[in-house]
C-alpha cells in the first residue's frame, strides 16, 4: 500500500478542524484508511541517517496514511481532503469539466510515427490561470512521484511532465531521435547534454538511475519540441530546464508519453483533477489536441463520467446489511459516487466521476457502501451454508512425499525462486540461450536474474553452505520451478518437481536411486515400461558421462539421475562426488 506523508498542520487546516492523534486516526478507519505513524523530518532522517544527518531538519509533525493502491485519489493533500470532506457531508463532490480554451485555439500535440518504436502514445492538458504556493507546489510534485511509483510502474506504462506554458509556444512535436541527435539542458543543470551523455550522467543518480533501463537499449530515444525546436522533455528520464515550473508559474501544459493509453488516461486525470481546484475557475481543465500518425485527432483530458445501475438488494446481500435504496444511495455519495434510486424496484443509479478508475465492477461499489456504512457496523451472523475446504491436489500430494523423504533420511530445503543466469546454464554446463527461462527485465542483483528452471543449483548452493556439516550431506527440496510457455496467457507455467542430493566421499548413485525406487512405492507406480517406471542410460552435460540416467514413467521422460559431472561440483565450491536425482513430480497427481 503506497503510504502519503502529509503535514499535520496543513491537514488540520484545509479540514477545517483540529483532532487529535485518536480521533483522526479513527476517521481514517472509517474512511478505509489506516494512520501508519505519527513523526516528523528529523525523526525519519535520524532514523534513516543517523542523528548528524538529522541536525537542522524540521520538527513539524507529519502523518504517514497508507492508502490503498488502487486510490490514486488519495495519493495528495488536495484528493485526501476532498475524500473526507464529502465523506463527512461538509461538501458535495466537485463536478470537473473540460473547457475550450478563451481564444478558441487548444494547444496541440502533434506525435509522430517515430514514437511506434518506444513509446507511442501521448496525452496532453492544460491548467490555466492556477495559482501555486510552496505547499501547492510541493504537493504538485509529489503526485507526480506518487503516481510514477504506483500506477505508471516506475515510469514504464506513464511518464508525466509538467511544463511552464508560458515559456513555451505550441504546437508541440512527440517524437523519437537516435540519442546522438537529442541535445538540451536538463532539469538542475547548468549546461547542454547529448541523449547519450546524460545516460552517463546519470548512471550514477540515485534516483534518476532506476529510469535508465526503459529506453537505453532501444535506437531511438522519446523527445518532445516545441515550435521554436525547444525541448520539453526526454521522457521518461528528465524534463526540460527551459519550461520548468516554479511557485509563479500561471499556466501548466502537463504531458504524458505512455505505453498504455489507458494508464495514460487515468493519470492526465487524475493530476488534473486534484490540482483543478487552483485555478481561477475551481475544477475546470483546459483541453489539449492530440494528433496521431494516422490523421486521428483526440482531444484530452477526458474527464469521461460514466453510470452503473445497480440494486440495493444486491448490495445489502452481499455487504450484509438491510438498508432502504435510498439509504444506500446516501452511502455511496459519501464516498463521491454520487446516487439516486431510479424506478421502484430499488435499483440505483451510480454515476462513476473520473477521479473514481478504480471502480470497474458492481463489486467495486459495493465495497463503498460497504466502507461508508462502516465495517464495525455490520452485524456479526452465522453463514447460512457450510463448505468443507480441500486441499489443493499437487499441495496435498507435495506434503505427503515431504514426510516420507524426511523419514528416508533427509533433510528439507528451501530455495530461492531466483537465482542467477551462470547458475541454471553456464554453472550446470548448459546454454543460457537454450534454457526456457523467464528473465527478469531490470534485476537488482546479480543473483537475481531469472526465474529458476531446476532446483538443482538451489540446492546444490545449499549443501556449499553446509560443507563443515558432518557427512554424508542427504537434501531435498519439493517446489516449482518457472517454465516458459507460449500457450499460457502470462507466457509461463509452474512446474512442480523433486530434486534431492548425496554429497559424500563416495557418489553414492545407489543411495539416490534407491531414493527413486521408494519414491515410486510411495506413489504406487510399479517398475516396467508402459504403465510403470524405468530408467535408461542418456547423456547429460550437467552428469558424469556414462554416469548418467533418464527417468520414464507412464512412458514419458520425467527427469534424469546420475553422478554430477565434476566441473558442475567444482562451479558450485564443491569437493567431493555428487549424485543428484531431478524429477517432475505432476505427473503423478
Amino acid at each position: 500500500m503506497p503510504t502519503v506523508s502529509i503535514k499535520r498542520d496543513l491537514l488540520f487546516q484545509a479540514l477545517g478542524r483540529e483532532y487529535t492523534d485518536e480521533e483522526f486516526d479513527e476517521l481514517c478507519f472509517e474512511f478505509g484508511l489506516e494512520l501508519d505513524e505519527i513523526t516528523t523530518e528529523r525523526d525519519i532522517i535520524s532514523r534513516e541517517q543517523g542523528d548528524v544527518k538529522a541536525e537542522g531538519a524540521s520538527d513539524v509533525i507529519l502523518y504517514k496514511i497508507d492508502v490503498p493502491a488502487n486510490r490514486y485519489d488519495l495519493l495528495c493533500l488536495e484528493g485526501l481532503v476532498r475524500g473526507l470532506q464529502v465523506f463527512k457531508e461538509r461538501m458535495e463532490a466537485p463536478r470537473y469539466k473540460r473547457v475550450s480554451p478563451s481564444s478558441g485555439e487548444a494547444q496541440r500535440l502533434i506525435i509522430t510515427e517515430e514514437t511506434a518504436a518506444v513509446r507511442p502514445h501521448a496525452v496532453a492538458a492544460v491548467l490555466r490561470n492556477i495559482t501555486f504556493t510552496q505547499e501547492r507546489y510541493e504537493s504538485f510534485i509529489e503526485l507526480q512521484e506518487k503516481l510514477h511509483q504506483n500506477v505508471c510502474r516506475k515510469r514504464t506504462l506513464v511518464a508525466i511532465g509538467t511544463h511552464d506554458l508560458d515559456t513555451i509556444s505550441g504546437p508541440f512535436t512527440y517524437t523519437a531521435k537516435p540519442p546522438g541527435d537529442i541535445r538540451f539542458k536538463p532539469l538542475n543543470q547548468t549546461k547542454e547534454y547529448t541523449a547519450t551523455e546524460l545516460m552517463s550522467l546519470y548512471k550514477n543518480d540515485s534516483h534518476l538511475r532506476h529510469y535508465l533501463h526503459i529506453i537505453e537499449d532501444k535506437p531511438v530515444y522519446p523527445v518532445i519540441y516545441d515550435s521554436n525546436g525547444i525541448v520539453l522533455s526526454m521522457p521518461p528520464i528528465i524534463n526540460g530546464d527551459h519550461s520548468k515550473i516554479s511557485l509563479n508559474t500561471k499556466n501548466v501544459f502537463i504531458e504524458c508519453t505512455a505505453t498504455d493509453l489507458t494508464k495514460a488516461k487515468i493519470v492526465l486525470d487524475m493530476i488534473v483533477t486534484m490540482f483543478s481546484e487552483y485555478c481561477e475557475e475551481p475544477f475546470t481543465v483546459e483541453e489539449a489536441e492530440v494528433v496521431y500518425p494516422d490523421g486521428r485527432v483526440c482531444m484530452y483530458p477526458e474527464l469521461a463520467y460514466r453510470k452503473e445501475t445497480l440494486s440495493g438488494d444486491f448490495i445489502n446481500q452481499k455487504v450484509g446489511i438491510n438498508e432502504s435504496a435510498e439509504g444506500i444511495a446516501q452511502l455511496l455519495t459519501r464516498m463521491c459516487l454520487r446516487s439516486e434510486v431510479v424506478g421502484e424496484d430499488g435499483r440505483i443509479e451510480v454515476e462513476i466521476p473520473p477521479t473514481r478508475s478504480d471502480v470497474i465492477h458492481a463489486c467495486d461499489i459495493m465495497e463503498d457502501a460497504a466502507i461508508a456504512y462502516g465495517f464495525n457496523n455490520i452485524v456479526r451472523t452465522t453463514p447460512r451454508t457450510y463448505t468443507v475446504a480441500n486441499q489443493l491436489p499437487l499441495n496435498k500430494l507435495t506434503e505427503l512425499l515431504r514426510h516420507d523423504l524426511a523419514a528416508a533420511g533427509f533433510t528439507e530445503a528451501l530455495t530461492f525462486a531466483l537465482c542467477s543466469q551462470e547458475d541454471i546454464a553456464d554453472k550446470l554446463g548448459k546454454n543460457i540461450a537454450e534454457t526456457r527461462a523467464v528473465h527478469i527485465a531490470n534485476p537488482k542483483t546479480a543473483e537475481f536474474q531469472v526465474a529458476r528452471t531446476t532446483l538443482l543449483p538451489g540446492v546444490l548452493k545449499t549443501v556449499a553452505a553446509n560443507r563443515k556439516m558432518p557427512l554424508p550431506l542427504k537434501l531435498f527440496e519439493i517446489s516449482d520451478v518457472v517454465l516458459k510457455d507460449d500457450t499460457k496467457d502470462v507466457g509461463a507455467k509452474n512446474n512442480r518437481r523433486l530434486c534431492a542430493i548425496y554429497y559424500n566421499k563416495s557418489p553414492g548413485f545407489e543411495v539416490i536411486h534407491g531414493l527413486l525406487d521408494r519414491v515410486m512405492q510411495l506413489l504406487e507406480v510399479k517398475p516396467g515400461k508402459g504403465k510403470g517406471y524405468h530408467i535408461q542410460a542418456a547423456e547429460d552435460s550437467t552428469f558424469f558421462p556414462g554416469r548418467c540416467a533418464e527417468i520414464f514413467a507412464y512412458g514419458k521422460s520425467i527427469g534424469h539421475l546420475g553422478v554430477l559431472h565434476p566441473d558442475v561440483i567444482n562451479r558450485f565450491e564443491l569437493t567431493m562426488p555428487c549424485s543428484a536425482l531431478d524429477i517432475d513430480i505432476e505427473p503423478f497427481l
